[in-house]
């Protein structure tokens, strides 16, 4: 037996010496630090040249402050955005202090990577005032879009403990021009923890990308989310001031190939009515309210859509998974709105809805 064994030895080392030879110098260090650490922890790899991907996220860490009162880096957020380099590489955490800061703010596609941290959402407020039909420097009117008291365009944007306001005045249903935008998250990969988002008509622009929002109290009266974001709204509460007609999703997903939607999991629905709970602004648009709270304000059909003259609408994803509270009833009967069973609903309770897997900390979701 000991010579077999002895004999298998042999053999074994002779094959690998005759294998390296064979090989470049190069080639034999790559071996020897993949293929045979491979042999030698039982876990050969048939690709000896696997090449290891490198970590391309921000590096470091920089703390910028801004107070309105003076006594920190910048008194005004846009100046504290304006001071971060192009094509930034850092983590920036800008932390504002307690205050009204009466500007409006842009976070262009170049700077990434920026955390807007405020003392707290009641006390930390950014707000700008502008509608749709106001005057730009141009001369044109703005419109919806460019109304916003925050635009952000970065990817890998967060903001914790912050409100953003629009001012302008609650419009009546029917107003025209009276959009008034208060946050606009154009941006990939953007988290929202703690925050306050303010206005009336079209508050909270979900625009595109990939957005996570937790713990958030959202105001509005007419469409008060709305956009083709790809976004789950967890824990949060969806307050209406609407007088006498209002809405708060409208999504605008136009293709059954897009992977946007707004998931709304676990949050409250508060405040007047009577109100839609979502409008499809897109022909397959998707809105779905899971284990959500819905007061006493639900308009009769919950949902503002035509189910039976408008042929395009069959095509939209709308429905509700186990909600409740004295205005749920109202969302369970139309035929088009569906109460989903658990297999439809799933994808629209977890945070791989938005691939959070990759880019949200557990402890965050």
């Amino acid at each position: 037996m000991a010579s077999l064994n002895n004999s298998f030895l042999f053999s074994f080392f002779f094959f690998v010496f005759s294998f390296l030879l064979c090989l470049s110098p190069l080639q034999v260090t790559s071996f020897h630090h993949h293929s045979l650490l491979s042999l030698m922890n039982g876990t050969v790899s048939t690709n000896s040249t696997r090449h290891h991907h490198k970590w391309v996220g921000p590096i470091g860490r920089r703390v910028i402050t801004v107070n309105c009162n003076g006594s920190a880096d910048f008194r005004s957020v846009q100046k504290a955005v304006d001071s971060i380099p192009v094509n930034n590489t850092e983590n920036v955490v800008i932390q504002i202090s307690a205050g009204y800061y009466k500007e409006k703010v842009l976070v262009p596609v170049t700077k990434p990577y920026i955390t807007f941290e405020g003392a707290g959402r009641d006390v930390t407020v950014i707000e700008w005032h502008d509608r749709a039909s106001d005057r730009g420097p141009n001369g044109q009117q703005l419109r919806t879009y460019k109304t916003a008291s925050v635009t952000v365009f970065a990817n890998y944007f967060s903001a914790r403990n912050i409100s953003f306001k629009n001012t302008a005045p609650a419009p009546l249903p029917g107003m025209q021009g009276w959009q008034a935008v208060a946050f606009r998250i154009a941006g990939d990969k953007a988290y929202f923890s703690g925050c306050g988002f303010y206005g009336a008509q079209d508050t909270l622009c979900d625009d595109a990308g990939r957005h996570y929002f937790k713990e958030c109290y959202i105001e509005g009266s007419i469409d008060f989310i709305f956009g083709n974001g790809r976004s789950m709204y967890k824990k949060c509460e969806l307050h209406s001031i609407a007088t006498k007609f209002g809405s708060i999703a409208a999504q605008y997903r136009s293709t059954p190939y897009e992977k946007t939607g707004f998931a709304f999991v676990h949050c409250k629905v508060t405040g007047s009515g009577p109100l839609y709970v979502g409008r499809a602004m897109g022909q397959y648009a998707r809105i779905v309210y899971s284990y959500t709270y819905f007061d006493n304000l639900v308009a009769h059909g919950g949902w503002d859509v035509d189910w039976d003259t408008n042929a395009k609408n069959k095509t939209v994803f709308v429905g509700v998974y186990k909600c409740w509270g004295p205005g749920a009833e109202a969302l369970s009967w139309i035929s088009g709105a569906k109460e989903l069973d658990f297999d439809s609903a799933h994808r629209f309770l977890v945070k791989s809805f938005v691939n959070g897997r990759h880019w949200i900390a557990p402890s965050d979701a």
